[in-house]
C-alpha cells in the first residue's frame, strides 16, 4: 500500500511539473511559446484598439467645449442668495467679544477683497450700464469698494455692529455666467413679528448695480467680486433674548425669489438672537 501511495505522489508532482514546463513538447502551462506570442499579440492590439477609440472620443468631445463657458449647465437661470457671515443661526451676548468674534472674523477675512486699495486697481464702471465685454480677450472688472458699505464695512466698526447689538448681514447672488438682470434689482428683508423691524441697506436702497453684470467665468473673469449688499439690523433694547425670523428677497427684477421647490431661489431666510 505504501509503494502505491508513493507511485500516486511521484506522479502528481510529475504531472504539475509537467503542466508549469514540459521539456519535451516544450509548452509552458498547457502552451508553447509561439501560442503565448499570438493570445499576447491579441490582447496587445485589442486593448490598443480601445485606447485608440477612447483618447478619439475624448479629443472629439473637447472639441466642442470652450474653454469659457459650459456647453451644459445644470444651475438654474435664476440665481440664490447667501450671506455672510456663512450661518443660518447668528446666536450671540453683544457684551461677550469672545463669542460673537465667530461672526465677525469671517466677515473681515471676506472682505479683504473688497478693501478699497484692491478695487482701485480694477475699472470706474458706468453706473446703472450692464458691463458688456464679449469682443474683449480680457474681461476687465468694476469697481466695488469695501467703504461702500459704510458702517457695515468694518473700517469704522471693527464688530460690523455686534457690539451694539445692531449686526450687519451681507447678502451677495450666486454667480451665473451670461446673468443680465433686467429691471432695477435691490434686495428687501423683512422680519417674521409683529411691527416692523428698522434696517439700513448699503448701498443705498440694498440696490445691485448693472454694472456688475454679466459674469463671464471662472477663467475669463479671474478677478471678478459679486457685487453685495449689507444689511444693518437695528435692533431693539425690546428685541434682545428673542429669535428673529428674517428673510432677504430679490426685487424689482424678472429674477424669481418664490419657488417652493428651491426656498433659496432669488432669497434666503436666517435666524438671530442677541443677547444681554
Amino acid at each position: 500500500m505504501s509503494s502505491k501511495e508513493e507511485k500516486s505522489e511521484d506522479q502528481n508532482q510529475s504531472s504539475w511539473k509537467d503542466f508549469i514546463y514540459n521539456p519535451r513538447s516544450g509548452e509552458f502551462m498547457g502552451r508553447t511559446a509561439s501560442s503565448w506570442a499570438l493570445i499576447f499579440l491579441f490582447y496587445l492590439v485589442f486593448y490598443g484598439f480601445l485606447a485608440g477609440m477612447f483618447t478619439l472620443t475624448m479629443w472629439v468631445m473637447l472639441q466642442t467645449l470652450d474653454d469659457y463657458t459650459p456647453r451644459y449647465r445644470d444651475r438654474v437661470a435664476n440665481p440664490g442668495l447667501v450671506i455672510r457671515p456663512k450661518s443660518m443661526d447668528i446666536v450671540f451676548n453683544r457684551t461677550d467679544p469672545a463669542m460673537y468674534s465667530q461672526y465677525v472674523r469671517p466677515l473681515e477675512a471676506f472682505l479683504q477683497q473688497y478693501n478699497d486699495t484692491e478695487q482701485e486697481k480694477n475699472e470706474l464702471c458706468v453706473s446703472g450700464e450692464y458691463f458688456d465685454q464679449d469682443n474683449e480677450p480680457e474681461k476687465k472688472v468694476c469697481q466695488f469698494k469695501r467703504s461702500t458699505l459704510r458702517q457695515c464695512s468694518g473700517l469704522s466698526d471693527p464688530s460690523f455692529g455686534y457690539a451694539e447689538g445692531k449686526p450687519c448681514v451681507l447678502v451677495k447672488m450666486n454667480r451665473i455666467i451670461g446673468l443680465k438682470p433686467r429691471g432695477d434689482p435691490y434686495i428687501n428683508c423683512t422680519a417674521k413679528r409683529e411691527g416692523t423691524l428698522q434696517m439700513q441697506y448699503f448701498p443705498a436702497e440694498g440696490r445691485f448695480d448693472k454694472m456688475y453684470f454679466p459674469y463671464y467665468g471662472k477663467k475669463a473673469h479671474p478677478s471678478y467680486v459679486q457685487p453685495l449688499v449689507a444689511v444693518k439690523l437695528l435692533l431693539a433694547k425690546e428685541d434682545y433674548n428673542a429669535e428673529l425670523s428674517v428673510e432677504c428677497k430679490i426685487e424689482g427684477t424678472d429674477l424669481r425669489n418664490n419657488d417652493d421647490r428651491d426656498k433659496f431661489l432669488g432669497r434666503v431666510a436666517f435666524r438671530v438672537k442677541v443677547m444681554e
